[in-house]
């Protein structure tokens, strides 16, 4: 079942650009311009796994909408452009799982985003993607009843394509999400790893090469 995140955000170019890249890593968001429109649409509907707030919006700013997401339990991440500490402190100690700076990467958020989902309720054990079954307690990958054996690191690069689906990771993200942020080898590792993973999956056209940037798995 898709993730369903409630975005309140009143730059209606970021808040599509959001939606944009949620829909495409396989999320359902709902999107509120201002604050009060996202309080009064709530008592009728607050089935929401994650709720992405702006602080700075019109007639309720996100610290005042917080205060009416909080009695539904619905974690919450604060976008704003506002970096000053005092109001890091206060989404924080407000009980906020994060809060994110802008302007930030597509992928920057995604990866937060599944964090804090991941912390607040089970994870979905099963990725289904391109045909294949990835069962990530087992670290097996099926297609159909035939299992495709993958190395550990070939595996971890598959989930992480698998999900950010749609979205176009760098080689330097890649070496960071799979290897570790204090791996100390060269990019190039990233190509002969997605060389092995297209060709045992059989997913040459659809784990794309993104020219000057990295790769992106298609679905």
């Amino acid at each position: 079942m898709s993730k369903r995140i409630l975005i309140a955000e009143d730059d209606e170019a970021i808040a599509a650009l959001i939606g944009m890249n949620l829909r495409a890593a396989g999320m359902e968001p709902v999107i509120f311009h201002d604050g009060e429109a996202a309080a009064q649409s709530l008592p009728a509907d607050h089935r929401y796994d994650l709720a992405l707030l702006d602080v700075m919006m019109p007639k309720k700013d996100g610290f005042a909408l917080f205060a009416d997401i909080r009695p539904y339990g619905i974690p919450v991440i604060f976008l704003t452009a506002k970096d000053d500490l005092a109001s890091k402190i206060t989404g924080l100690q407000s009980g906020a799982e994060d809060y994110i700076v802008k302007p930030f990467e597509v992928l920057e958020l995604l990866v937060r985003m599944e964090k804090v989902l991941s912390r607040n309720q089970q994870q979905d054990d099963t990725l289904h993607v391109c045909g294949l079954e990835v069962r990530l307690s087992e670290h097996r990958v099926l297609r159909g009843n035939a299992e495709i054996p993958l190395k550990p690191m070939e595996f971890d690069l598959l989930v992480v394509l698998a999900k950010h689906r749609n979205t176009a990771i760098s080689r330097e993200d890649l070496l960071s999400l799979v290897w570790g942020v204090n791996y100390l080898g060269e990019t190039r590792t990233v190509d002969v790893h997605i060389g092995q993973l297209r060709k045992k999956l059989g997913l040459q056209k659809q784990i794309v090469t993104v020219p000057k940037i990295g790769y992106r798995l298609e679905e």
